[in-house]
């Protein structure tokens, strides 16, 4: 496959935003942020063959083995115009020293996403299925699955410096700058495009990459992003699945299957922050470094990694009836999903889905999957009403119609309680997106029904304990609750995913009548649809209590 990627072109008009009336009014940027690729459009390659055996065999009459064998050839992606730039390896094994110049740092002229992948893939897969007698079959499998790397993490090593650096103006930003229009005075537009070309002169010189840094700054003047990728050849994505489970017929017009099925992932990918840092005080917001990151020539570094785990187990269960002319058919699965980083680590199943862990603390992670549902049952009924008779026009008008229902419950979702970001004087943790847990009050129930003054939207249902937690940073002052020190300036222990949202209902009642239009069929559908729903409403209570759960 290739494929022309147009993504360079995000970002390379200025981006300005303020944070104020009075910046708004006499034109001043809080930050101004632009890219410069040195191109819009670059062309990115990569390939996957498959091959795939598989025999049965027969030992008797009710036994069936099944054994296969999948090989999967995956290319690295391939830059053909060789427009990727990345180190050579994990940002952990870079040297980080200010004296290095950046272009001793990154490769350039790189081809190849990966320093290195797999030649191959090897994924057997077994099965069995033995009938026990007339009515009664087992079965059970194991099979080892792989997934790809999707073709999106191209951009990563497509928008390193220098091909396609990109810098923050403005008051709050690290190139300067001030008015908002380019060609003025002050103008924080000019200062990013003359970052731009100072990186460039440097970069192809050779020069100190922190030439100019003032006594104390956390990072250096034209300190860049920079994403990185394991050193070594990937380990790509690998699936255990296995199950075992019976069918039963119950008398002619009915069945029942019970399912055992698990799944292992490993090599998961996700991707983590690695340079941040924080300036509250020595000893704060572990694991991050104090006053200043690990590598002052960069700014946020982002490594693309294949070292989460996941597990599944589910007990799957299905019932069908056939009575006449009604179907009914019933599912219940109990199921229970664990994981440190959840949908591929790289698209957030919800709005507060956490992709990125704390660096070198994945394990912290660890918990119910963003989509981990305990309980989930289904139902499904048809009955079609039967009609006979002589008349042509009685059975198109009183013939061909149908009643069905459809049901469905399942838990609640679960996620994550947030503490307040640290903001007191400027400070706080930055260069980095990792979860700010809240801290978990002992012996205090987690779920309040009851309405909680000054938290309970009127109109909405209480389903969060307020008291239950505790915000790591006092809400009303943006300084850590208890005062700034190293012990209690630090992430909670709520853990990743520990609460649940309230159980789902849904029923879906279709009244049919089917028309016969020559040998065609055509049906039109009346529909009543009921869905009763809770929405948890997670609010901070009187700032005087310094408890703050953000969902």
């Amino acid at each position: 496959m290739d494929v022309s990627n147009y993504d360079l072109g995000q970002g390379t008009v200025p981006l300005v935003t303020v944070n104020d009336l009075a910046q708004f009014t006499y034109g001043a940027a809080y930050t101004t942020t632009q890219s410069f690729p040195v191109r819009t459009r670059e062309r990115v390659a990569n390939g996957n063959f498959e091959f795939y055996a598989m025999d049965s065999y027969k030992p008797s009459a009710k036994l069936t083995m099944t054994a296969g064998m999948r090989v999967t050839w995956n290319t690295n992606v391939v830059s053909n115009q060789g427009l990727f730039a990345r180190s050579a390896g994990s940002f952990f094994d870079m040297q980080h020293s200010n004296a290095q110049p950046l272009n001793q740092a990154i490769l350039t002229g790189v081809h190849t996403l990966f320093p290195a992948t797999p030649l191959f893939i090897y994924q057997p897969r077994v099965s069995a299925a033995y009938q026990v007698h007339t009515h009664t079959a087992i079965h059970a499998g194991f099979g080892v699955f792989s997934d790809i790397i999707p073709a999106q993490i191209a951009d990563l090593a497509s928008t390193n410096p220098p091909y396609a650096p990109s810098f923050v103006g403005g008051l709050g930003g690290q190139v300067g700058g001030v008015a908002i229009f380019p060609g003025v005075p002050g103008s924080a537009v000019d200062a990013l495009a003359s970052a731009n070309k100072a990186l460039q002169t440097s970069f192809s010189a050779g020069a100190p990459a922190c030439a100019g840094i003032a006594l104390g700054d956390a990072v250096c003047p034209l300190a860049v992003g920079l994403n990185t990728f394991p050193t070594g050849t990937l380990k790509t994505p690998l699936y255990y699945q296995y199950s075992a489970g019976v069918e039963q017929q119950v008398g002619g017009q009915g069945a029942l299957r019970v399912d055992f099925v698990g799944t292992r992932g490993l090599h998961e990918p996700y991707q983590v922050q690695l340079n941040g840092y924080q300036n509250v005080c020595a000893g704060c917001f572990a694991p991050y470094q104090y006053s200043r990151p690990l590598d002052q020539r960069f700014g946020s570094v982002n490594e693309f990694r294949t070292d989460a785990n996941s597990s599944y187990a589910g007990l799957q269960t299905s019932y069908t009836q056939q009575i006449g002319g009604l179907t009914l058919r019933g599912n219940y699965t109990l199921s229970h999903c664990l994981d440190e980083v959840s949908n591929g680590g790289l698209l957030s199943f919800s709005s507060q889905g956490i992709l990125s862990p704390l660096p070198g603390e994945l394990s912290r992670s660890y918990g119910n999957c963003d989509y981990d549902v305990r309980h989930n049952i289904s139902a499904f009924g048809l009955y079609q009403i039967p009609f006979h008779s002589n008349h042509a026009l009685l059975r198109q008008v009183l013939g061909g119609w149908a009643f069905s229902e459809t049901a469905f419950f399942h838990t609640g979702l679960p996620f994550t309680i947030h503490s307040q970001s640290y903001t007191a004087n400027g400070n706080g943790v930055f260069q980095s997106s990792g979860p700010q847990f809240a801290r978990r009050v002992p012996g205090v129930p987690v779920y309040k029904k009851s309405t909680v003054s000054g938290v309970t939207v009127a109109g909405t249902r209480q389903w969060i304990n307020p008291e239950a937690f505790v915000s790591v940073v006092n809400p009303s002052t943006g300084a850590c609750t208890g005062g700034d020190s190293a012990d209690n300036c630090q992430f909670g222990n709520s853990g990743r995913n520990t609460v649940r949202g309230p159980q789902f209902t849904d029923s879906d009642i279709y009244i049919t009548k089917a028309f016969n239009i020559h040998e065609g069929v055509t049906s039109a559908s009346i529909r009543k649809c009921s869905m009763p729903s809770i929405t948890p409403t997670l609010r901070c209570p009187a700032l005087s209590k310094q408890v703050c759960p953000v969902p």
